[in-house]
């Protein structure tokens, strides 16, 4: 239970969510932009 209080209260415990919801959001952008890339290279190759 501290875990949880000491996240959500403390300046670290913060920054690491922050931290986790940029990665989140990144590994995201970074699907949609290659699957759209590689959709984009198979209708232009075939």
């Amino acid at each position: 239970m501290k875990a949880i209080v000491d996240l959500f209260s403390t300046d670290y415990g913060l920054f690491s969510i922050g931290v986790l919801l940029f990665l989140l959001v990144m590994a995201v952008w970074f699907y949609r932009f290659f699957m759209r890339k590689i959709a984009e290279s198979e209708k232009g190759s075939g």
